[in-house]
């Protein structure tokens, strides 16, 4: 037994568990405080997720819990007796857990030392306890370390390979060497755990400030070709001498481009801090800029994690499209479409969300887009109209995924008038997405009946494409009224009609 008063917790938590306490002692049921709920609360982290064990069946507690406080449960493993309570109104959700033997011997079952800690629950909520820690718990905590409470640990659950490096990265934590070793030792048991609870590992990882840390952090305990397959090709591939480093290498510096971007804050160091000032000065009329990253695509999957997902496979199509020209010269075309394809076949088999492909194949097939469009100067109306068009729900994603892929290119060679450039062409684009309606979204000015009826055009192929180039006209400000737009499609037909005589 460890006594502590160092409970950090905010007064609206210490209510709910003064209450909870109280509902649960008049049940004459013994709860404890657990797992990662001690850990942040010992490290002063806030957190929405409240473990608690409780010597009960959490499959008839949590039912009564949920009517008592206004909210929903079920079971996260009904074999096991593990059930979830949902909170709206305190904005929590409480991980009932049963307690079968001694609260030490469930500790001592747990998987890293710092989740190996336990408190009675009406002692948390006082803000002081007795910490029952036979793992050495707080000790790691205060050394800021990740270690595992037993060899078994990741036999027993294998998911528990890829939570020691969630839970370094989202920490700021060092993984102990003996712990590293095992997690290698047991690498090949990934393949054992659900495509499902390996993505929402990943994801986690990928929505942090250190996704790139994640990332090497895998790699070098054996994980990230398991839990990526598709990836491993990347690593001799070698680039250009326009690229700082090879495929693989410029994956992950465009992942770290990623995280410096979209940081909240300033980072340390330069030229990081130059170029986050940089960008978020030129981008400082997006009054939703922030919002728009932390938005989630699906429960639990922010934005920020799909674009970093994209910025690490954005590249995947180069070993298979490499070629070399008579004079030497190294070439990779269609390698955005080949990516686009690998990374779409990978996040299905860890059973991403049809709409998160969908996404994250739009920004890899359309990462070379935003230079290309500006080759010739400001992108033209019809250009922005056809990328947005064409990314769908992607493209501002899109023009940050060609920003790390600059980063990633020049690396510590990195040119601040170059990067002012690109920013500058980004705002752009982005504030044409966003506020120039008629380049991105023209209203509709005729329609398919207008069409077959004053040019006798049939149904078809040819009439949809009719009604797309006059929203690309319109687009580009050559088409205004429907009269404009009916002789337009009356010369495209003339056009044709001549091509073929």
């Amino acid at each position: 037994m460890v006594y502590t008063d160092d409970l950090h917790l905010p007064p609206s938590m210490r209510q709910l568990l003064s209450e909870l306490a109280a509902l649960l002692s008049a049940r004459g049921v013994e709860a404890y405080a657990t797992g990662g709920f001690i850990r942040d609360a010992l490290l002063g982290v806030d957190t929405d997720d409240l473990d608690i064990s409780v010597r009960a069946d959490p499959m008839k507690l949590g039912p009564e819990l949920a009517d008592a406080f206004g909210g929903n449960y079920f079971p996260l493993d009904a074999d096991r007796g593990h059930v979830r309570v949902l909170l709206p109104k305190y904005d929590v959700h409480l991980d009932l857990r049963p307690l079968a033997g001694s609260l030490v011997e469930d500790l001592l079952a747990r998987d890293y030392t710092v989740d190996a800690m336990a408190a009675p629950l009406p002692e948390v909520a006082a803000g002081s306890a007795e910490l029952t820690d036979p793992a050495g718990g707080l000790d790691d905590l205060r050394k800021r370390t990740i270690r595992l409470v037993s060899e078994e640990a990741p036999v027993t659950d294998p998911l528990r390979l890829l939570r020691a490096v969630r839970l370094a990265v989202q920490l700021d934590f060092d993984i102990e060497p003996e712990t590293s070793d095992a997690i290698r030792r047991h690498s090949g048991l990934l393949a054992e755990v659900a495509a499902e609870r390996q993505r929402a590992e990943l994801v986690q990882m990928l929505r942090t400030n250190r996704a790139a840390t994640a990332m090497r952090l895998l790699d070098e305990v054996d994980l990230l070709d398991r839990l990526l397959p598709e990836a491993a090709v990347m690593r001799e591939v070698e680039q250009p001498k326009e690229h700082n480093w090879n495929v693989f290498g410029h994956s992950l510096a465009a992942v770290e481009a990623l995280d410096t971007m979209l940081g909240a804050d300033e980072p340390d160091g330069e030229p990081g801090a130059s170029l986050w000032r940089e960008l978020w000065a030129q981008l400082d009329w997006w009054d939703g800029s922030r919002d728009y990253f932390r938005a989630q695509i699906v429960p639990n999957t922010p934005r920020c994690a799909l674009l970093k997902l994209a910025g690490f496979l954005h590249d995947v199509g180069k070993p298979q499209t490499k070629t070399f020209e008579e004079g030497g010269r190294m070439r990779f075309f269609g390698h955005a479409h080949a990516g686009a394809e690998i990374a779409a076949r990978a996040m299905r088999r860890l059973r991403f969300s049809s709409h998160e492909v969908t996404l994250v194949r739009a920004m890899i097939e359309a990462h070379l887009r935003p230079l290309q469009m500006a080759q010739q100067g400001a992108p033209t109306r019809k250009a922005i109209y056809r990328f947005f068009r064409d990314t769908g729900g992607a493209g501002i994603d899109t023009l940050f995924l060609s920003l790390a892929d600059h980063l990633g290119t020049v690396g510590p060679r990195v040119n601040l008038d170059g990067w002012r450039q690109h920013v500058a062409l980004v705002s752009y684009v982005i504030q044409q997405g966003l506020e120039g309606g008629e380049v991105v979204d023209p209203p509709k000015l005729i329609a398919g009946e207008d069409i077959m009826d004053a040019l006798g055009v049939p149904p078809g192929p040819l009439l949809g494409e009719l009604l797309e180039e006059i929203r690309e006209a319109q687009a580009s400000g050559e088409v205004t009224t429907p009269d404009e737009a009916i002789a337009l499609v009356r010369r495209r037909i003339q056009d044709t009609a001549t091509s073929a005589s």
